[in-house]
Parts: structure tokens; sequence; C-alpha cells
């Protein structure tokens, strides 16, 4: 059929209108392809790729799909980075989880691959926004949440706590197919173990020196909350911001918390006296009952001794009275007379004497 139409001069869809002419009237236009030249090219190029002709075109088609089998099955293998871990599913179902290295699943469609990264280091803002999470600038960098941040401690008051919390992929499996929205399950879990934790403490703690261990309390609730998930989160730290009363009542607060101070010193300082005062004032008063003691000591001996001396003398008296009297004046008057100034004069020669009184020396005497 082709020859018969090659004989003619024409094509295989005929003469073009206009008696044989082309479109443009000329008589002789382009020739279309031939169709049959197409078809010996490409039957052609195909003995070139299989060879041995139509005896081993069975065996060259075998050889194709045993090759296209092997890539099919080589496509299986995978690698897994350090950082990653393997989630292989099952027509859409996991199936388990693999290490980091070289691995192998049923290719595609059977089984797919998901490798999210098990060590990249996530945050979780609670009771704030930086400005470009939250899309609106305050002119500080961050912006407030109050419905998250204002919660009721233990003692009745209201504290405005901003906080941070840090997490990882502990189990990918259990992260990518046990809970649906894994920052929502954090922010919901850290924002109940934080109010559970700030309503068993004081203000004071959780405004000075309790926060890192009301830091370790809230960590170890969330943990316990989200295992009970399975969720395959493991939270790394807990990060307090900011710990203030209210915006409203935060300069009444600082007040109280100054007068507090004022408080807390004066006490101290009272505290200090104390220590001081009462130690020396106990001293005093051990050394003042020692003297006492010393001295009733002496008085008593002095009193011993001196009734016994008046017992020894009384008992001489009763055996020469004349001699104990003379003998008891003559002590006495020595006892007087030993520190005064004195002018013996003899009874006989009085009368040749003139009487002198020595005035100055006297004055003298009295002012020394």
């Amino acid at each position: 059929m082709s020859d018969d139409f090659r004989s003619k001069g024409g094509s295989p869809w005929g003469s073009p209108p206009g008696g044989g002419a082309g479109g443009n009237g000329s008589g002789r236009g382009p020739t279309p392809p031939n169709i049959d030249e197409l078809i010996r090219d490409i039957q052609d190029k195909i003995k070139k790729f299989l060879p041995g002709g139509k005896s081993s075109g069975g065996k060259s088609i075998s050889l194709i799909l045993l090759i296209l089998v092997f890539i099919w099955l080589a496509s299986g293998l995978y690698r897994v980075l350090p950082d990653e871990q393997g989630v292989v599913l099952r027509f859409g179902k996991f199936v388990k989880t693999t290490q980091p290295g070289l691995n192998y699943h049923i290719p595609f469609p059977v089984e797919t691959v998901q490798t999210p990264k098990v060590t990249k280091v996530n945050r979780m803002d609670i009771g704030f926004r930086s400005e470009r999470d939250s899309g609106f600038s305050t002119g500080g960098g961050v912006a407030d949440v109050p419905q998250e941040s204002l919660m009721l401690t233990g003692d009745e008051n209201i504290v405005n706590i901003d906080f941070s919390v840090f997490w990882v992929i502990k189990d990918a499996g259990n992260f990518l197919f046990k809970i649906q929205d894994p920052e929502g399950t954090v922010k919901a879990a850290a924002e109940t173990a934080m109010r559970e934790v700030i309503a068993k403490s004081a203000i004071q703690p959780i405004l000075t020196e309790g926060r890192s261990k009301i830091e370790v309390e809230t960590q170890a609730i969330i943990q316990t909350i989200l295992d009970d998930y399975e969720s395959g989160i493991q939270i790394t730290q807990v990060q307090t911001q900011k710990a203030d009363p209210p915006d409203q009542v935060i300069d009444a607060f600082r007040d109280v918390q100054a007068a507090r101070a004022d408080m807390e010193r004066s006490k101290n300082e009272a505290e200090a006296y104390a220590n001081d005062v009462i130690p020396r004032a106990r001293g005093e008063a051990q050394k003042i009952l020692q003297a006492a003691e010393a001295y009733k000591k002496e008085v008593v001996a002095k009193a011993e001794g001196e009734a016994s001396r008046f017992i020894a003398i009384y008992n001489e008296y009763k055996n020469a009275k004349a001699v104990t009297q003379e003998r008891m004046y003559l002590e006495t008057m020595e006892k007087v007379l030993a520190d005064i100034d004195k002018v013996i004069i003899e009874k006989n020669a009085g009368s040749g004497v003139v009487p002198y009184l020595p005035l100055p020396e006297l004055k003298k005497k009295a002012t020394n």
C-alpha cells in the first residue's frame, strides 16, 4: 500500500486540495513524514538495544524485568543520619523505628520511611511571645500573654510567671503517631504542671530563691504527663524567664517587700545587739557574783579571826585583868597615834615651852 502511494508520488493521506498542489498553490509543497519509515526506524533502534533479533526477544525482556526488579529492591536502602531516627510505615501504618546508619525497608509503595530530627532542641514559651511569634510589636521585643502567665499561689496571691520549656524527640514513632499536636501537647502539659507547682508554693520563694526548685518539680510533672500520653518527647529543661506580681499591684508589692526588708534588717540588728550585750551582761554578772563570793569569804574569815582573837583576849583578861587592860590601852593608842603628827612634851617641862600650832603645814596636808 505504501509502495502504491510512493509510486504515485503522493502520501498516505492522498493529495492535498487544489489538484495535488500544496496549500500555497505552487503545485509542490513539503512532503509529510512517512509513517512506515518511522515505524521501521523505531524497530531498528529496539533491535540495537536488544541484540539477538527475534529469536532472543523473550530473553531480553526477562533481563529487563530482572534489572527493573533489582533497581526496585535496591531502592529500599536508606540512610539515617546521626541526628535522625528512622520511622518505617507499611501501607501508611507505623511498623518500627530504626537507628542511625544504613537500613533497609520494603520499597515503595509497600513501605515508606520518615527521618525526623531527634537531637534538635525545641523551645516552647509559656506566658509570653516574642514579637516575631506574636505578630505585633510591643516596643520591648516580648508580648505578655496574661491568660497563660497569671497563676494563683498557695498563699492566695497572684504571680505573673513566664517560663520556657526545652524538649527533644525521644521516640520518633510515638512522636509522629501517638499524639496529633506535639507542640500543643507540650504547651498544655507545661502550663498544667506549672500551675500545680505554683498552687503549692508561697509567693515569696517564687519571687526569690525558690525558682530552681520550682523548675525541677515542674519538669518532673511535665515528663510524667507526656510519658502517660506515650508522646515520645523528652523534656530537657524548664527555665523561668520572669516571676513578678501582676503589673497592677507591682508598685504596692515592692513597697511591701521594702517594708519587709526593713523589718528583717531591724530584726537582724536587734539580734546582733542582743548577741553582743547579753554575753557581756552575763560576764559582768558572773564577775559580780564571784567578787561578792570572795568578799563574803573575806568578811567571814575576818569576823571569825576577830572572834577568835576576842575570845583569846577575854580568856587572858579573866586571868590578869590589870595587865590585859594596860595592854589593850597601849595597842589602841598605838593604832590611833600611828598615822598622825604629834609632839610629845613631858609633864614637868610644860612651863618652859611656848605652845605652837603649825597651821600652814596642817592646811597643806589637808589639801594633799
